[in-house]
């Protein structure tokens, strides 16, 4: 499994490269994710550093194409998608001209917009400045002055107070205007008050709809005409118009022949400018469809560039400022391939001084790095999302590939709804490739096609649970002959199907085990057919999963266990095999394995019929032992009989309390007390050893040291074996463990492991009773939806019942895939995700490391890529 068991081995480098070549280099080793830098500026402000002047360049630069590419979008031109490889850097002289490229183009681009932008709205005035002309005529043929002067004088003659707002010697005249048709009722009301009914409003809505040309809204407007007396009450109308944000228009002509030859004139003056318009858009789409072809690999360049500058701001220089100094993390694996890399980016840049690369000793914990595929990367994000994996840490993903889709069939195991995720899982997989170049950026959809090679795989588990539940859609399939047979005769049938037919109930039939099972041939594989007819089949299958929820929980929990010795012999700690690992084993198997055991065994021997069990006769299943309670009398050292029957053959009342194997009460306290004396060695055990190591190192130390004072600097000189080591203040720290902590918080630290530890058997066995519990629930829907929906179609007979039962599968199919597939499935994979990270991981797996984040040109110019979809 390489590295995904164990993280890769990690290298604390120096690397030494000459000032003219670092960008080369850095160019070289970012074209794979070999390497992580450390920022050896990182007291320094980041406008201060040496390279923000070039970082803004590109910045600016991005800039420029961002504004590019909203340009030809808007112009719904396709942008040619790069999808290379390729990750070669541009030299100098070619990111200069690529610059006075985008110049150019940024600036052409501008011109040609805002001349767009101003022609559109002269096209907008003309077309505007038309519809007036055509109202105005229009309200003129339909002898709307003469009612306006009717109507206006009428008004002043009902007058007898007010302001007076005319003069009688003032002629009548008109105003024309555009306004929006929601305010022309408004605007209406207003004009009709402060006019005191002395103006003459009519309007007329404009059949074409306008577009803004700043924003791109739809205007809707209307033409207006008042007409009014007066000086004073034109300036009330033109108030009222600016406050409304109406148009007027004072040069509207007065007569019918000056506003027909306006409006020609008009509309050549529209036809010269659409002429004018069209051609300025075609050459504004002939450059961006020259800038679609090329805007992706420009981008691609500049945020090439942008983060080599942003590494080479990590760097320092030496003390003759000749040479970039960077301090990085390299995985064991790859030093070569970052020596070759380095070494080609010096020969690009003609440099004759070779590289340094230096492996350094540090105490500082190294980045965790787990090498992963298509297939297991999925897999891997489930664990680094609870916690990335401490520096050299067993890597649990390597065992949730197996046992996360095995815990999700147990609660979601249905043939049927197995077979429909595999299926979509199968589809994701075969056109992964198709999928990956549509380039969908739907969220939802990303998350499933992500998660593909575990949904294939959770659905072919479940396919397989389905099998063993023998559930397909709330259904029994009798693939092999079922075990149980009818011990009735047909005649004894007939006459009760007779007696159901006339008393309309149904007659309940009992199989009794000792007549109707076949001991000798059960059903091959899987839970037998006839327990889906069955009365009792809750209470057979609520024991059955609960019993199996229990065993798998416990092997699970204890399969960690074991996972915890890989690590102790890895770092090679004794002490923890012995004080953490031997303890908790006992632990576990003196009351949770002894459990499962039993539970195996009574399914092994025990049943209806009469047998010797043990050496001890067992006379039938009112004397199968009681578990549960069982477990209690355990911890409580009951005294129990031995035996089911007495010794005059008689059976024992409360039999199935009764010790059921010889010697069990003396084997059970046994493992009781075992498991209580493991409690104080998992707690006080590995503080006492490290205390005793503390003691013995100090006392080592002191034995070989010895001080020295110069009397002439007033230095101080600790000489340990004869060597002079100068005194330091403080203490150093390390991969000491707990070795340099106090007493006091080794014993708390222990102290909160074994109260979690202990308590957490007993908390995370009941926690994976929820396989049980999601198994039932979706069975239950499951058989919901069945007799429900689908199973009232078949009731209804002839064309009719063809015709009910297509729409009644429809409805069927939908409710299946949404509910019982899609939400049953994410509570399965939800649940199955918590038994891993808490019930499973807690038994070995710290995650208290940081995720090696190598310099890599693809996963810079994909996290790009992610914050422009955002």
């Amino acid at each position: 499994m390489g590295s995904l068991y164990r993280s890769e081995e990690m290298r604390f480098c120096q690397l030494i490269v000459e000032k003219d070549a670092a960008f080369n280099c850095v160019a070289e080793v970012g074209k794979h994710p070999y390497v992580q830098f450390k920022d050896l500026n990182a007291e320094v402000n980041s406008f201060q550093r040496m390279f923000v002047r070039d970082i803004r360049r590109f910045a600016e630069l991005e800039r420029k194409l961002r504004f590019l590419e909203e340009q030809i979008k808007k112009e719904g031109i396709t942008i040619t998608t790069v999808r290379d490889n390729n990750f070669d850097a541009m030299n100098h002289h070619e990111i200069n001209q690529l610059e006075a490229t985008l110049v150019d183009l940024e600036r052409d681009v501008v011109n040609m917009s805002e001349s767009d932008l101003q022609l559109k709205k002269n096209y907008l005035d003309l077309k505007e400045w038309e519809a007036v002309l055509d109202k105005t005529d229009l309200f003129f043929q339909g002898g709307i002055d003469d009612a306006a002067i009717q109507e206006i004088e009428q008004a002043n003659a009902e007058t007898e107070v007010g302001i007076q707002l005319r003069n009688e010697k003032d002629p009548m005249s008109f105003s024309v205007g555009i306004i929006k048709r929601d305010r022309i009722n408004a605007f209406e009301r207003i004009l009709w008050r402060a006019c005191h009914r002395t103006a003459f409003l009519r309007y007329s809505e404009i059949e074409d709809v306008f577009e803004d040309p700043a924003t791109g809204d739809k205007i809707e407007n209307a033409v207006f005409i008042i007409f009014h007396n007066g000086d004073r009450l034109k300036n009330i109308i033109n108030k009222i118009c600016d406050g409304f944000k109406a148009k007027l228009y004072p040069n509207c002509p007065k007569t019918s022949k000056e506003r027909h030859a306006a409006a020609i004139q008009v509309r050549q003056q529209i036809m010269d400018l659409k002429t004018v318009m069209n051609q300025t858009h075609e050459h504004t789409v002939k450059v961006l469809n020259a800038t679609a072809a090329n805007v992706r690999v420009w981008m691609k360049q500049v945020r090439i560039h942008k983060s080599i500058y942003n590494t080479l701001n990590n760097f320092t220089f030496d003390g003759i400022g000749k040479f970039f100094v960077a301090e990085c993390w390299i995985p064991l694996k790859d030093i070569e391939n970052v020596r070759n890399a380095l070494e080609v980016g010096v020969e690009k840049n003609g440099s004759t001084v070779k590289p340094v690369l230096n492996v350094l000793h540090t105490e500082e914990e190294p980045p965790t790095y787990n090498r992963t595929n298509k297939f297991t990367s999925v897999f891997q994000s489930i664990v680094d999302s609870y916690g990335i994996a401490t520096y050299l840490e067993l890597n649990p993903a390597p065992y949730t590939i197996i046992t996360f889709p095995f815990i999700f069939a147990c609660m979601f195991g249905d043939l049927g709804h197995g077979i429909i995720m595999f299926l979509a899982g199968l589809y994701l997989v075969l056109r992964e490739k198709n999928l990956i170049e549509r380039n969908i950026k739907d969220e939802i959809f990303s998350m499933f096609f992500g998660g593909r090679y575990i949904i294939l795989l959770m659905g072919l588990f479940s396919i397989h649970a389905g099998f063993l539940y023998n559930d397909a859609f709330a259904k029994s399939f009798n693939i092999f002959q079922s075990g149980w047979q009818n011990p009735y005769n047909q005649t004894l049938l007939r006459a009760l199907e007779d007696e159901s037919i006339l008393t309309k109930k149904e007659v309940m039939l009992i199989l009794p085990p000792e007549l109707s099972f076949d001991h000798s041939s059960p059903y091959a594989y899987g839970v037998d057919p006839v327990w889906n007819i069955g009365e009792n089949r809750l209470n057979f299958l609520n024991s059955m999963k609960m019993k199996l929820s229990v065993i798998v929980g416990i092997a699970q929990m204890t399969f960690g266990v074991f996972l915890s010795l890989n690590n102790y012999r890895f770092f090679n700690s004794k002490i923890e095999i012995f004080t953490v690992f031997i303890p908790q084993l006992l632990f576990m198997a003196c009351i949770f394995i002894y459990l499962c055991l039993q539970i195996i065994l009574k399914w092994i021997f025990f049943w209806t019929v009469p047998a010797e069990i043990f050496g001890r006769h067992y006379p039938g299943s009112n004397c199968a032992p009681s578990l549960l309670i069982g477990l209690i009398n355990m911890f409580m050292f009951k005294d129990r009989a031995p035996g089911w029957v007495g010794e005059d053959g008689v059976t024992l009342n409360q039999c199935f309390l009764n010790q059921w194997y010889p010697g069990q009460s003396i084997i059970e306290a046994v493992l009781v007390l075992v498991a209580v004396a493991c409690i104080p060695i998992m707690l006080f055990g590995k503080p006492i050893y490290i205390v005793l190591q503390q003691r013995k190192a100090k006392q080592a130390v002191a034995d070989n040291m010895s001080v020295r004072m110069n009397m002439h600097t007033d230095e101080t000189e600790v000489i340990t074996n004869g060597n002079g080591v100068k005194a330091e203040t403080g203490e150093h720290g390390g991969h000491g463990g707990h070795h340099d902590e106090a007493f006091g918080d080794i014993m708390v630290h222990q102290a909160i492991h074994t109260i979690e530890y202990v308590l957490g058997c007993v908390s995370h066995t009941a926690s994976y009773l929820r396989l049980w519990a999601l198994s039932l629930a979706h069975a239950q829907l499951s058989e919901v939806l069945w007799h429900m929906v689908l199973a009232n179609a078949f009731a209804v007979d002839s064309i009719l019942g063809a015709v009910v039962l297509y729409f009644v599968f429809f409805a069927f199919a939908v409710l299946t895939f949404s509910i019982l597939v899609l939400m049953e499935g994410l509570s399965a994979f939800l649940h199955a995700l918590r038994l891993h990270w808490v019930e499973f991981q807690s038994k070995f797996y710290l995650g208290l490391g940081y995720p090696f984040h190598p310099f890599d040109f693809k996963k810079v110019l994909e996290e790009a890529a992610d914050a422009d979809a955002a």
